[in-house]
């Protein structure tokens, strides 16, 4: 059985984090598997959007740390820095980002370390009310890991950053909530429910539009409000004319359900 589970349902790639008995705990292998089912559902032309979750009762609860103890300085799960590359969304982990399709996060349980920090490249995150998150970081001896000192505080305020980054503190889905970090569902159906979100946007979005948009966001972490504005006016007109735009006002006029064409090729 491996340990990244792959599967397409309803337009939907679920790819889940497959070792319930150490809680999902991070290895070079589930590293390396992440990135090949990551491009896998990227590549798949039935799936038109992603979602990212855990098997059991936890998402990931970090690094699996037998593997820390026994680490000999080599691989992907070392603390080892590795080779400097370009590009802001060419790094270890945030290759997630640069996708085209939606990347949804399903935060079923337990998250700690790499486990708190792999949902911060998603474009949605959604946590069960009870599941219980951490940095940990500090309390290991470590620091921020893989730019979670850069994200964090665009994404919940520089406060509330430093406060789970240095304290290393335990919170609840719900408090995540109210700080910015997820959206919180309950517990009970929970994963119907996170799964309903990304069936939702497959069903009912255009796919082009959705990759546009991821890419709007992209450029909005480096650009002024004039160049993302100059972007946005780009792209609007790019649309006039295309299956997409045409499909997205028939299907509303028309009262049916949307049938947006399959994602273009790139170019």
């Amino acid at each position: 059985m491996s340990e990244l589970l792959y599967e397409v349902r309803e337009a939907v790639a679920v790819l889940t984090l497959n070792r319930p008995e150490r809680m999902n705990a991070w290895t070079p292998g589930l590293e390396t598997l992440l990135r090949e089912r990551f491009a896998q559902a990227e590549a798949d032309p039935e799936a038109r959007a992603i979602l990212l979750t855990g098997a059991g009762r936890a998402f990931c609860a970090g690094a699996d740390m037998d593997a820390v103890a026994a680490e000999d300085g080599e691989g992907p799960g070392s603390t080892a820095a590795p080779p400097a590359v370009e590009g802001d969304f060419a790094q270890r982990y945030s290759y997630l980002m640069s996708g085209r399709k939606p990347l949804i996060c399903a935060i079923n349980g337990g998250a700690a370390g790499v486990g708190f920090v792999l949902p911060l490249f998603a474009d949605i995150r959604l946590v069960a009310e009870g599941a219980k998150l951490t940095t940990a970081f500090a309390r290991r001896g470590f620091v921020a890991e893989h730019g979670s000192a850069w994200l964090l505080p665009r994404l919940i305020g520089p406060m509330n950053a430093a406060d789970l980054l240095l304290s290393g503190r335990t919170l609840r889905g719900a408090e995540a909530a109210s700080l910015g970090l997820a959206r919180a569902l309950p517990d009970a159906g929970f994963a119907e429910a996170a799964f309903e979100v990304a069936r939702d946007l497959a069903a009912n979005c255009s796919p082009r539009s959705m990759a546009v948009i991821k890419a709007q966001l992209r450029g909005a972490f480096v650009q002024t409000l004039a160049e993302a504005t100059r972007m946005a006016d780009v792209e609007l007109e790019k649309c006039h004319g295309v299956p997409d735009m045409e499909e997205g006002v028939a299907h509303f006029l028309e009262r049916r359900p949307a049938a947006f064409p399959p994602l273009p090729a790139e170019g």
